[in-house]
C-alpha cells in the first residue's frame, strides 16, 4: 500500500504572509510582480504542476522531476507555499528513484520555504518542552480575542476573514511540514551514518509533535524513534573506530623515521569527560 507521505501535494490555492527578509536575495525575493502577472504566472505553473503529478502517478518519476523544474521556473520565487509544495513533490520523486541525498536536499529546501511562512523552533536539549512545536507569530498573528463592537461592521468582517485564512493557511503548513518530514527523515534513514540518523531522529521528533498529523504517520514516527537510538550509537562507534585507525596510520607514518609507532603511546579513556589521555611506552 501506498505511503500517503509519498504522494504528490495537490494545493492549487495559495495562501501566505510576506516573510520579513534582508539581504540583496531576500530582495529580490520579495520583488513581486503585479498582481495581475502574478496569478497569471500562479496559473501557468499550477497547470504544469498538474501534469507532473500525472508523471509521478504513472511512476514516470524522472519525467515527473523535469516538469516540477518547469513549474518552478513559472512560479513566482516569492510565493513560498508553493515553492515549497512544488520541491516537497521533487523529494518524492527521489524518494521514489532512491536518490536518497537528493531527497534530503528537495525536502530541506521545501522546509526553509514553510519557516518562512510559520517558524518553527525546535527547543534545545535538556528543554522540558521538548518536542512540543512552537511559533513566532508576528504581533499582529497573535490569538487574541475579536471584540465585536458593532461600530464598524465591515472592519470587523475583514478582520474575522483574515483570522479565518490565517487559521487555513496553518493547517495547510503544518500538513505539508508533517509530509516532508517524514520524507526528509525516510531518506537520512537510508543514506545511514552517525549524522543523517541523528538528523532522522530529530525530524521524526519535529514530526510528532505536529498537531493533527495522521495515525499512520505518527505510528511510522514513533516506531523509527524507538529503533533509531541503537542504529545511532552502531554508527557513531563504526564512525568513531574508523577515525581512530585513520589516526593510528598517520599517526605511524609520522613516527616510523625515529623508530617508534603509536603502539608505543597508550590511550586511556576518560569515563568522565569522554576524552583521551595518551601515555608514552618504550
Amino acid at each position: 500500500m501506498a505511503n500517503p507521505s509519498d504522494a504528490p501535494e495537490r494545493d492549487p490555492k495559495n495562501g501566505h504572509d510576506d516573510a520579513d527578509d534582508s539581504g540583496d536575495e531576500d530582495v529580490f525575493h520579495d520583488a513581486h510582480f503585479p498582481a495581475e502577472e502574478e496569478a497569471q504566472l500562479l496559473k501557468e505553473s499550477q497547470e504544469i504542476k498538474s501534469e507532473a503529478n500525472q508523471l509521478f502517478l504513472a511512476t514516470s518519476y524522472d519525467q515527473a522531476i523535469s516538469c516540477y523544474d518547469r513549474a518552478l521556473a513559472s512560479c513566482p520565487n516569492y510565493l513560498d507555499y508553493d515553492v515549497a509544495v512544488i520541491h516537497s513533490n521533487i523529494a518524492a520523486c527521489h524518494l521514489k528513484l532512491e536518490a536518497w541525498k537528493s531527497a534530503v536536499d528537495s525536502a530541506t529546501v521545501s522546509i526553509d520555504r514553510l519557516e518562512k511562512i510559520i517558524p518553527s523552533t525546535l527547543p534545545d536539549k535538556g528543554d522540558e518542552t521538548k518536542g512540543k512545536e512552537a511559533t513566532k507569530p508576528d504581533a499582529k498573528d497573535k490569538d487574541d480575542v475579536v471584540e465585536i463592537s458593532g461600530d464598524d461592521e465591515e472592519a470587523e468582517l475583514e478582520e474575522l476573514q483574515r483570522l479565518k485564512e490565517q487559521d487555513e493557511l496553518r493547517a495547510k503548513v503544518l500538513r505539508l511540514r508533517a509530509k516532508i518530514l517524514m520524507r526528509r527523515a525516510k531518506a537520512k534513514s537510508q543514506i545511514g551514518g552517525w549524522g543523517n540518523l541523528q538528523g532522522a531522529s530529530e525530524d521524526y521528533q519535529a514530526l510528532v509533535a505536529i498537531e493533527n498529523i495522521s495515525a499512520d504517520d505518527k505510528r511510522v514516527a514513533q516506531k523509527a524513534l524507538r529503533e533509531l537510538p541503537a542504529r545511532i550509537t552502531q554508527a557513531r562507534e563504526k564512525e568513531m573506530g574508523d577515525m581512530m585507525g585513520k589516526l593510528k596510520d598517520l599517526g605511524n607514518g609520522i613516527l616510523s623515521p625515529f623508530g617508534l609507532s603509536t603502539d608505543n603511546f597508550k590511550f586511556v579513556q576518560d569515563p568522565k569527560t569522554g576524552g583521551y589521555n595518551m601515555n608514552f611506552q618504550s
